[in-house]
This record gives C-alpha cells, sequence and structure tokens, in this order.
C-alpha cells in the first residue's frame, strides 16, 4: 500500500483529500508547511508527495528542490492554484513528476498518481548482455545496448540523438503498451540535455516531431509507433 505525503495548508482541502486518497487505499500523511515536511522526510519514507506551491512562511519549489537533492527518484506531484505556463514550466523543470492545477477532478488526480507511481516502480531494465557486457534488448531487428545507448538495426549502427535515444528505449522497454506523454516528459527530465539545450523540450509539438524522426528510422522494420488517441504512443510488438 502506497504512503503518500500531502503538503498542504489549506486545512479543509487537506482533511478532504486525505479522506478520499484513504479511501482509494493509500496510507496518508500531511504537512501544512515546508518546515513540517523537510523534518517528516528525514524520519519516515514515503512512495509519493502532493505538493502545493502556496505555502506559508517558504515556497514549495524549496521543498521540491530539497526533495531532489536528498531523496533521489521520490517522485512529486505538484497541486497548485498556480495555473500559468511559466510557473508550470518552472515546476516541471524544477523536477516536478507531474503538475495539476486547482481546482482539480479527483478521477484525474487518481489517475496521475497511479501513473508517476508506476513509472517510480519499474525496475531497472536487463535482458541478455550485449557484446559490450551490458543489458541489452532485441526486438525483430532492432537491439538496444542499454549500456552504451546504441542502437543498431540488422548490425548497422542507428544514429539517435540523445532525446530519441530517451524515447525509443522508454518504447521498446514497454513495447506492446502505452506510453503516455507524461512518461516521456518524465524520461526526458530525468536525462541530460542535448547540446545546445538548457532544459529538455516540453511542448507537445517537441514530442511530435521526435517520434516522427524515429518513425522515419525505423520505417524500413516492422516496427510501428502507434499514436493512441488521447492517450500517447506505443510500438506495436512485431
Amino acid at each position: 500500500m502506497p504512503t503518500l505525503l500531502i503538503v498542504e495548508d489549506d486545512a479543509l482541502l487537506l482533511d478532504a483529500l486525505t479522506g478520499q486518497l484513504k479511501q482509494l487505499e493509500y496510507d496518508v500523511c500531511t504537512a501544512c508547511s515546508v518546515a513540517q515536511a523537510t523534518a517528516l522526510l528525514q524520519t519516515q519514507a514515503v512512495d509519493g508527495i502532493i505538493l502545493d506551491l502556496g505555502l506559508p512562511g517558504a515556497d514549495g519549489m524549496e521543498l521540491l528542490t530539497w526533495v531532489r537533492g536528498h531523496i533521489a527518484g521520490l517522485p512529486v506531484l505538484i497541486l497548485t492554484a498556480r495555473d500559468g505556463i511559466d510557473d508550470r514550466v518552472a515546476g516541471l523543470n524544477a523536477g516536478a513528476d507531474d503538475y495539476i492545477t486547482k481546482p482539480f477532478n479527483m478521477q484525474e488526480l487518481q489517475a496521475r498518481l497511479q501513473a508517476m507511481l508506476r513509472r517510480a516502480r519499474q525496475p531497472a531494465f536487463t535482458q541478455p548482455s550485449s557484446a559490450s557486457g551490458g543489458p541489452s534488448t532485441t526486438i525483430g531487428a532492432l537491439l538496444l545496448d542499454h549500456a552504451s545507448q546504441a542502437a543498431t538495426l540488422d548490425g548497422t549502427p542507428l544514429e539517435l540523438t540523445q532525446r530519441e535515444w530517451e524515447l525509443l528505449e522508454l518504447l521498446v522497454n514497454r513495447c506492446g503498451e502505452v506510453v503516455t506523454r507524461d512518461d516521456v516528459l518524465a524520461a526526458w527530465r530525468a536525462g541530460p540535455p542535448e547540446p545546445g539545450q538548457s532544459a529538455p523540450p516540453l511542448a507537445s509539438n517537441a514530442l511530435e516531431v521526435y517520434v516522427h524522426r524515429l518513425r522515419k528510422k525505423l520505417d524500413e522494420t516492422s516496427l510501428n509507433i502507434r499514436n493512441i488517441r488521447g492517450l500517447g504512443y506505443m510500438l506495436e510488438k512485431p
């Protein structure tokens, strides 16, 4: 049963959200400020955080920065009234795994939480070793060497940018499953930026460009990247 920390200073919302999440069989602990949350996180393990930004004393972004520096891989979902695009970009670039604005739909929050926690639980991907000695995956004519971040088609090296590699690896790791846009953005945020970029692209049209590039590079194989309308993408099993 996952344990969630809710950091929220609105007592009515905190009480309502706590009750609903407990009904969904989450363990819940709460904090009303950055100081309380920081103290709790140093003594208690949690599986994820729901974080408000407008907190008394210190902004929620300060807690996000602290978490990213002290607890590797802990998923954080920002739940805030700040709905500007600049606020969204700042929160995601600072390391948040997802961002929802108030007022919110509980069913959407539940779905986002499940997806966020599922990504965090995914184990390191291991397959039989490649020639370089690292884990690798073979699907049809495609071979991915995860250690060296290299791909080949029928033995011919496939030229990929950093973002193309991260997208392809995610699709391969979950071949036959839907990969949401949020899944891709989370993978991009976790990796280093491409040369000339200070941060990973976040716009949907940028993602479409990378998917289009990958489709062209896989065009002469049996591998097909399907667009699942309203959800994301899926690499079909050959």
